[in-house]
């Protein structure tokens, strides 16, 4: 899942919905608004998103409402500390 998460975060359009919603949520049409693509590229990005776990989508009468899952980028947010991050003492004088 780890994979797909990094794939779908590889895109500049993917990684700017994901800041927006970790503003706030929001409805597909309002994402889609601050682009400008077609309605099928970015229905494209939401099911990438979504098959990473990186969003949630729920049915709101006409819309779709989208909310960044905190749970999966937290994880990632911890993975890329254990890669990136300072390296813990290893006890030894240098």
């Amino acid at each position: 899942m780890m994979d797909e998460a990094f794939k779908a975060m590889a895109d500049p359009t993917r990684r700017k919905i994901l800041r927006m919603l970790g503003e706030r949520e929001m409805a597909a049409g309002e994402i889609a608004s601050r682009f400008e693509i077609s309605a099928p590229s970015m229905s494209h990005h939401f099911n990438v998103l979504k098959a990473a776990d990186l969003i949630v989508g729920r049915r709101e009468g006409q819309q779709i409402v989208y909310t960044l899952n905190t749970t999966v980028v937290q994880d990632l947010m911890a993975m890329f500390i254990d890669l990136f991050g300072p390296n813990e003492p290893s006890g030894e004088e240098e």
